[in-house]
């Protein structure tokens, strides 16, 4: 449907919450010349990339020994890392695919930052299967492409399986990003003259709002979501593999794949849910991200947090269903001995607080929504660290060795933070939040709604 910023027909007097020139106006008036308070977060931010960089070029100049990885803990944090940021990357998918698939109404406000922070939180996560290498600059070795060494990859490691699954993620959330993104480009390059006119044009790839361009947009966009789908399904549950595969006490679980997928689904949805929160107040975009909006995402992490709770209480159970010792001493080991903190905030965090959300008063307020979001995003760090951590016991007590994280590495967690904000502040700042199409699709849809025969063409 083609609609113009000339066409003015909801008015505030007939209960419209905007006009089309009044929406148009409002997501795109943040695509202007940086501001020095957008500056300073991007130092603040910028500073921590620094950190980030500077841990791992000093992992590079003094070898892994700068970290606490060592045998039989060969990955530590970085695959905590690895899998945190990959699950953060799942709910932007599921926002902009599955939601949009089912005509989900409260998409609309959230999808944009949804998708973006997908494809910053996949980029973060590719740099950790990186780092443990040791020898980076030649990590393409691990690619399955031939080569004149007529070397290949190994297909039965779990990395390839990695390699694959992340880049084929990555592409595809890219380019459902960007598909996206092109008619609003083209809205912020008529806002502009000179040199960032130009700029918005070539990314808008020359759209010109014919019917031509909307028939191939709106084709295109069904069915990259249609593609980007399964893969909220099947990217996690080939990162799971990297543990089920593994011969070790509580990894060898067919109970994985899903408990990952939940769990990917449940910390993403708590990242955009601290993401909206301060991107609603900075842009004045409380008109279109609404409390609503917000109350419809925790339900979701209501049922997410349901999720995680039975699968904790069902990977307990059957561990002492089944009188399996080596089970039964991790689980005893990592919720009563030296891993007792992190597994108890896991079972908090993830488990417990989102039930407060059963409260509606505590379901509308951004204090609440803000600190559970923050309550769950540790706790699914903490979920990861408790799976590595299990690693340092295995089946045979004299190789047992305690795992603590160096300083550089959570300089590097701490870095990958700043990493995907300065990403995501960035992308705020020089494209549109909001998808100035959607929101006026839905003002058309409301129209229609509530005056019948009247709709704009």
């Amino acid at each position: 449907m083609n609609v113009t910023v000339d066409e003015t027909t909801a008015v505030a007097g007939k209960g419209f919450r905007h006009t089309y020139r009044s929406a148009h106006d409002l997501i795109l008036r943040n695509v202007r010349p940086v501001t020095p308070g957008w500056w300073l977060g991007l130092a603040i931010l910028f500073a921590g990339t620094c950190l980030f960089f500077w841990c791992e070029s000093r992992q590079l100049r003094f070898g892994q020994g700068v970290n606490g990885m060592q045998d039989p803990v060969f990955w530590g944090t970085m695959l905590v890392n690895f899998v945190f940021w990959i699950g953060i990357g799942h709910a932007g998918t599921l926002i902009s695919a599955i939601l949009y698939l089912l005509r989900a109404k409260f998409r609309t406000a959230v999808a944009r930052s949804a998708e973006a922070m997908t494809v910053f939180a996949v980029l973060t996560a590719g740099l950790f299967p990186l780092f443990p290498l040791g020898r980076v600059w030649i990590f393409y070795y691990i690619l399955p492409y031939p080569n004149q060494r007529h070397l290949w990859p190994n297909f039965v490691s779990p990395l390839i399986f990695d390699v694959c699954a992340v880049s084929t993620y990555m592409t595809v959330s890219i380019i459902f990003w960007y598909t996206g993104l092109i008619p609003d480009l083209a809205a912020a390059r008529d806002r502009f003259t000179g040199r960032r006119a130009r700029l918005y044009n070539a990314a808008s790839l020359g759209w010109r709002n014919t019917n031509r361009n909307w028939r191939h947009y709106t084709r295109a966009y069904l069915f990259f979501a249609a593609m980007a789908t399964p893969l909220v399904i099947s990217v996690h549950s080939v990162v799971s593999w990297d543990f089920a595969l593994i011969d070790l006490p509580s990894w060898h679980s067919t109970i994985f794949p899903p408990f990952f997928v939940a769990g990917a689904i449940h910390s993403g949805f708590a990242m955009v849910m601290f993401l909206l929160i301060p991107t609603r107040k900075y842009m004045n975009l409380e008109s279109i991200i609404t409390i609503d909006v917000f109350e419809k995402m925790a339900k979701v992490m209501i049922f997410t947090g349901l999720i995680m709770a039975y699968a904790y209480a069902m990977e307990e159970i059957m561990a002492f269903f089944s009188q399996n010792a080596f089970e039964i001493g991790i689980i005893k080991i990592r919720a009563f001995e030296w891993g007792y903190i992190p597994y108890w905030l896991m079972v908090f965090c993830n488990a417990v607080a989102p039930l407060f959300f059963f409260s509606r008063k505590l379901r509308r307020s951004l204090w609440s929504l803000g600190l559970v979001s923050v309550l769950v995003g540790i706790g699914m760090w903490c979920e990861r660290y408790v799976i590595i951590i299990a690693q340092s016991r295995g089946f045979i007590p004299f190789s047992w060795k305690d795992y603590f994280p160096s300083w550089n590495e959570v300089g590097l967690t701490a870095g990958s933070f700043c990493w995907f904000g300065m990403l995501y502040w960035i992308f705020l700042r020089f494209a549109p939040a909001i998808s100035v199409v959607e929101v006026k699709e839905d003002l058309t849809a409301e129209m229609a709604a509530k005056e019948p025969g009247h709709a704009a063409s």
